[in-house]
Formats: C-alpha cells, structure tokens, sequence
C-alpha cells in the first residue's frame, strides 16, 4: 500500500510540475519554471524511493498509475469526461501496468 502510496504522490507531482513549467514557458515566469523544475525533481525521489521493486515492474506500474491519476485530475479540474476509446484504452494500459507488475513474481 505505502509503494501505491507513493506513486499517486509521483504522478501529482509529475503531472503538477508539467503544468508549472507550461505555466512559465507561456507567462515567461522564472518562478514557474523554478517551482515545476523542483516538483520534477521531487516526483523522481518519490517514485524511485522504492528500491525493493524492480525498475522495470515499477515502472510498468506507474504507468498505470499515473493514467487513472491524470484521468481523475482531468475530470475534476477540467470537467473532461473519457470518450469510450479513451476508457478502453485506459483499461488495456492498467491491465497491462497489473500484468508487468504482478506477472514477474
């Protein structure tokens, strides 16, 4: 639990520091750049403080991950709602973040 824990905070942080640096390259604002720069780096510590996991199945597992996060994040600060590809497209990617993760055990 403390390992999916940290990946919803990675994929917050990731997805929150990609909105800052926008923030600064359209307002040529060094401050966001300053804070998405540091959001970065701090969503690369979260996600790889978990050395006990393989890379590989961590990442396949982020993967996931970070899609129903930004999913989620989409429908409650954009008000977007998933068109049907996109929900099975969602689908196959968890499925596929569930089989790399657990199917090398």
């Amino acid at each position: 639990m403390a390992t999916l824990t940290l990946l919803v905070l990675a994929a917050v942080l990731e997805m929150a520091g990609d909105a800052a640096i926008r923030q600064g390259l359209v307002r040529s604002g060094w401050a966001w750049l300053a804070l998405g720069g540091a959001m970065l780096v701090a969503y690369g510590f979260a996600v790889n403080v978990n050395r006990a996991i393989h890379f590989g199945r961590l990442m396949g597992l982020y993967i996931a991950v970070l899609f129903v996060v930004s999913q989620l994040l989409s429908f409650m600060f954009f008000d977007e709602k998933p068109p049907a590809s996109l929900t099975l497209g969602g689908v196959l990617i968890v499925v596929g973040g569930l089989v790399i993760h657990f199917g090398a055990r």
